[in-house]
């Protein structure tokens, strides 16, 4: 021990040995490092598993808000559409939602939700952004059912805006369209002209849209022309309605001209 204190003998000794069962001792520790490395790559395994789950389940998450703000979106357009064309009325208006479509193709009929809490009425027109939907035929505290103008057992006094020519516009048993049987031959009616609420009866206000004319069939041999229109207010995507409240109402309720703007039910 002096020696190899003092000068280093044993030292290429240990060196030698060290290296003779650096083998050894790697064989020794090589279960343990496998070991190791394999549970360390289960635990990264499992982790990854776990993100990815995450990320699936936030990206659903995400897609599922983004549907959503899409509906909002065009939910919100709709009504600054219709809420816009309110605003351009002279009559009082309530914003009204459709509750329910009935599915029966001769009825044609839609429940929306308002009713008498709302001073809603039978026979009250109920419109849109583009025009005429139809009237309230019967009312509940708080719903109304309403017949579309292209139900067959509907007509509407209407007149060409481009004229003044007027007719009845009836319902059809053909989808989102509507025949008007009583127009003479020689009657100036063209294909595009633009129909309108001739006020005659006292059951729909003057001046709002109702359909376009589609086709004109003419038969030198009938009296009367085939004429077709299709309505203006896109019947199939009434989610919100206006019923309205004509100038005369109004004045019977002593009311002022406004437009009501309730928060959905």
């Amino acid at each position: 021990m002096t020696l190899d204190h003092r000068l280093g003998q044993m030292e290429k000794l240990r060196s030698g040995l060290a290296f003779l069962l650096s083998p050894v001792q790697y064989i020794v520790d090589l279960p343990l490092v496998v070991f190791q490395w394999g549970s360390d790559s289960l635990i990264s395994y499992k982790m990854l598993l776990q993100e990815n789950r995450e990320l699936r389940r936030e990206r659903l998450e995400l897609r599922v808000q983004s549907i959503k703000y899409t509906a909002l979106e065009a939910e919100n357009m709709r009504l600054r559409k219709l809420l816009d064309s309110s605003i351009r009325l002279t009559d009082r208006v309530l914003v009204a939602e459709a509750l329910h479509v009935e599915t029966d193709p001769l009825k044609r009929q839609i429940v929306i939700n308002k009713g008498t809490t709302n001073r809603a009425f039978v026979g009250q027109t109920v419109i849109n952004a583009d025009g005429i939907v139809g009237q309230i035929i019967h009312v509940s505290p708080y719903t109304s059912t309403v017949m579309l103008i292209t139900s067959p057992d509907h007509s509407i006094p209407v007149q060409v805006a481009r004229n003044g020519i007027q007719s009845i516009a009836i319902g059809s048993r053909e989808d989102y369209q509507l025949e008007l049987p009583y127009l003479t031959t020689n009657a100036d009616v063209i294909d595009g002209d633009l129909l309108i609420t001739s006020g005659l009866g006292g059951r729909f206000p003057y001046g709002y849209p109702v359909a376009e004319i589609s086709h004109v069939q003419q038969d030198d041999v009938e009296a009367f022309s085939n004429v077709y229109a299709v309505p203006t207010a896109n019947l199939d995507r009434h989610r919100e309605v206006l019923l309205v409240w004509p100038a005369s109402v109004q004045q019977v309720e002593g009311g002022a001209i406004e437009i009501f703007r309730e928060a959905r039910q």
